[in-house]
């Protein structure tokens, strides 16, 4: 049985993660709220909420768990020139807002999006708070992909992607992946796998040891320049 969780009490325990449903696969508690210490207690603990319009907040933790260690980006032959001759500029933290609303936006072919006006105001406020973050990635002055999601210690948890122009995700991460590594994360969470993560050299863990690797990293410090911003897009 899947356990309740009371929207009042911030600061109630997530069930241990191997209670988690095996079908649908992560599936962990319901309910609650996603204020910032509910938030951050549930990044801590290999948790994330991931539910749509009309259901109530659902929170997971699947196993396998889709990573990505920094220096284990691939990036291929082809995407390297697409970096080089793509006309690209990036940024961190400049359009957090617009980043998650373009991701939000419904993908082709399918309709509504997991990424509700709930879940946008508290990853505003968790943004405000220091904890979200997002990437951009800019083509002739116009946003053209990104991606956003949640540090804590040394672990960046992705969230959603999204691209306007050819490989401007695709570059986006791979920005993501140099300054992070630059400022001393050393695990990223993708959560559920894909076809396009796996290409970059993301894989599949058990959830054990993702875990193992949460308890290693999440209190250890990051570098004092992570986050600072020194220029803006061209």
């Amino acid at each position: 049985m899947l356990t309740v969780l009371n929207p009042l009490l911030r600061d109630q325990p997530f069930p241990d993660v191997s209670e988690a449903l095996d079908e649908p696969n992560g599936l962990l508690a319901v309910g609650g709220c996603l204020s910032p210490a509910r938030l951050e207690n549930a990044y801590r603990h290999g948790i994330f909420p991931w539910f749509s319009d009309g259901e109530p907040i659902l929170w997971w933790s699947p196993d396998p768990r889709m990573i990505l260690l920094p220096d284990e980006l691939n990036i291929s032959r082809s995407l390297r020139k697409s970096l080089r001759n793509g006309g690209f500029s990036y940024s961190f933290d400049t359009a957090f807002e617009d980043v998650v609303a373009a991701c939000a936006a419904p993908r082709p072919g399918t309709n509504g999006t997991w990424i509700t006006s709930e879940i946008r105001e508290a990853y505003r406020d968790f943004h405000r708070l220091g904890y979200a973050h997002s990437f951009e990635c800019w083509l002739d002055g116009k946003l053209a992909g990104g991606l956003y999601g949640v540090g804590i210690g040394q672990v960046f948890y992705g969230e959603s992607m999204f691209h306007r122009a050819s490989n401007a995700s695709k570059a986006a991460l791979v920005f993501a992946v140099e300054n992070l590594q630059g400022w001393g994360y050393r695990l990223i969470d993708c959560q559920l796998h894909t076809v396009h993560l796996e290409s970059l050299g993301a894989r599949q863990i058990p959830r054990k040891e993702f875990l193992r690797l949460l308890r290693r990293y999440c209190d250890r410090p990051v570098s004092p320049q992570a986050w600072q911003r020194e220029s803006t897009p061209e």
